[in-house]
């Protein structure tokens, strides 16, 4: 659509200048750009039990700063290997990249010519999207090239750092955010699209319909990406997951739950105790929504509010919670058919 676009519209494209709000907008970029070689890129945030007040990796565009020795030693149980700036050549060749596309959008507002803003934003988004892969490629391989002589080892884990979001990793939960360098990149490229649209909009009555069309359908490719990454329950994965609470490996998930935050943050437990206990202990203000597994069937999670529980001593849950939850009356019934026990509410379950 957009190489379509392109095309069609070049002659017209050639000889249009930028409007002066444009090449101001145009030169800010350039100059936020600067900014970016002297602030951090990107942030990785560790929170555990242990260190309440949190481990932070910060990514420069030259060198790697914050609580590196401490996550070294701790990459070290797990057999991940120890992150030195050195071992990265993208820390080398970053600020030449960076101040690349400074001067580009210099060079842009004083060529004045509306085919190179297409190119330079073109280019960025390029860059963009080869940077967040390379980031996917590093987390990858540092979360599953594991020494196989570590002094921790859960068969079938991975450490893998996720590319933005939140991922409970063992007893850490990590969080992976931009930075101001970060949000000033992202800024900039909305900027130079919101330029690119303004200046074909302002210039041709033509591209009207031609720019709504484009503009429908990125927003629809970004909502869908947006809402595929939005917050809600995970798959509780039976021998890789860990319990949030009891810090156990999950291995029956007939029992699991889960409470996932109004950050997106998602907590696992492998027991209704370990939950209850959980909230008891954080913050409910903070708790967006709270899942049970259904106890007949174990990969469907169902809202807490919703759902209908049992609690019977036959079921010798993994921490002694017995309680299941389930999705709909007639399997509430199934279960007091074949276990001693009771019917309880989730009222009940959470009262003090």
């Amino acid at each position: 659509m957009f190489v379509f676009w392109f095309t069609r519209y070049d002659t017209l494209m050639k000889n249009y200048k930028l409007t002066s709000i444009g090449r101001i907008i145009t030169l800010l970029c350039g100059l936020s750009l600067f900014v970016v070689l002297f602030v951090p890129l990107w942030q990785i945030e560790l929170e555990a039990p242990q260190y309440p007040e949190g481990l932070k990796l910060i990514m420069h565009p030259h060198k790697l700063s914050g609580n590196v020795d401490i996550i070294n030693g701790l990459n070290h149980y797990i057999g991940m290997k120890t992150l030195h700036t050195q071992d990265f050549i993208e820390f080398t060749i970053l600020p030449y990249i960076i101040s690349f596309f400074a001067v580009f959008c210099l060079l842009v507002a004083f060529i004045n010519n509306r085919r190179w803003l297409v190119v330079l934003f073109t280019s960025f988004c390029i860059f963009g999207i080869l940077a967040m892969a390379d980031f996917y490629r590093w987390n990858y391989d540092y979360g599953h090239d594991l020494d196989p002589n570590a002094a921790i080892q859960v068969p079938g884990m991975s450490y893998q750092p996720p590319l933005i979001g939140y991922k409970q990793l063992l007893n850490f939960g990590a969080y992976s955010i931009p930075h101001i360098g970060g949000w000033i990149f992202i800024s900039v490229g909305l900027l130079l699209l919101g330029v690119v649209i303004m200046e074909f909009r302002k210039k041709t009555k033509l591209l009207s319909a031609d720019l709504t069309k484009t503009v429908m359908a990125t927003s629809i490719v970004f909502l869908t990406f947006f809402n595929s990454c939005s917050s809600g329950p995970q798959p509780i994965k039976i021998g890789k997951d860990a319990c949030s609470f009891c810090k156990m490996s999950i291995a029956d998930n007939r029992f699991g739950a889960e409470i996932v935050t109004k950050k997106g943050k998602v907590f696992k437990f492998d027991d209704m105790h370990c939950l209850l206990e959980f909230k008891k202990l954080n913050n409910d203000a903070d708790i967006k929504e709270t899942y049970v597994v259904d106890f007949y069937e174990p990969h469907e999670l169902v809202e807490s509010s919703k759902a209908f529980f049992f609690k019977s001593d036959e079921f010798r849950s993994p921490m002694a919670g017995n309680v299941a939850g389930f999705s709909d009356a007639n399997s509430l019934k199934k279960a007091g058919q074949k276990f001693s026990g009771k019917a309880v509410d989730w009222a009940t379950l959470v009262k003090p």
